[in-house]
């Protein structure tokens, strides 16, 4: 949080290792600029999947504002860290299977809305993006997949 605030009121100009990443040279926007895009994309896509609550009796609307809603809210993140800080960080050991997981099921819930056409298929493949990005996001979150899974052992008896 430090480095955010010194990146934003510009009291660390001359540092090249900031919160941005090494990259900040190429980029054209601010540091507040860069904030103002995170938040403006973030908003629209936590917009849409809201909007997709409002539609949830036509699965396949649903299941269009909802996925779109998920990448704008995950793409904001490249406003900060950028695409490629972004990538790197998608495709690290420790959160790679949760991203080919969480990336196949937005294909297939988009196969299921757009090519299939239907509404039992499109929902499954909702309820498993849903589940995908959760795991996904406690990946950045030190010590909560572990956490989690101690929780399904001693509820279930089973391991995620």
């Amino acid at each position: 949080m430090w480095k955010l605030s010194e990146s934003i009121l510009g009291d660390n100009e001359d540092q090249q290792d900031n919160l941005f990443g090494e990259q900040e040279a190429l980029c054209s926007l601010s540091p507040l600029q860069r904030v103002y895009g995170f938040a403006a994309c973030l908003f629209a896509g936590l917009i849409c999947m809201f909007l997709s609550m409002i539609v949830f009796v036509k699965p396949i609307k649903f299941s269009l504002l909802f996925t779109f809603g998920n990448m704008l809210a995950i793409g904001s993140t490249a406003f900060l860290i950028g695409p490629v800080q972004q990538i790197s960080m998608m495709m690290d050991p420790v959160r790679v299977y949760a991203t080919s997981i969480y990336a196949g099921c937005v294909v297939l819930a988009l196969i299921c809305a757009l090519l299939i056409h239907s509404k039992i298929l499109t929902l499954l493949a909702i309820i498993c993006e849903i589940c995908a990005l959760i795991w996904y996001s406690l990946s950045y979150i030190p010590f909560a997949r572990r956490m989690v899974s101690n929780v399904t052992i001693r509820l279930f008896d089973t391991e995620i």
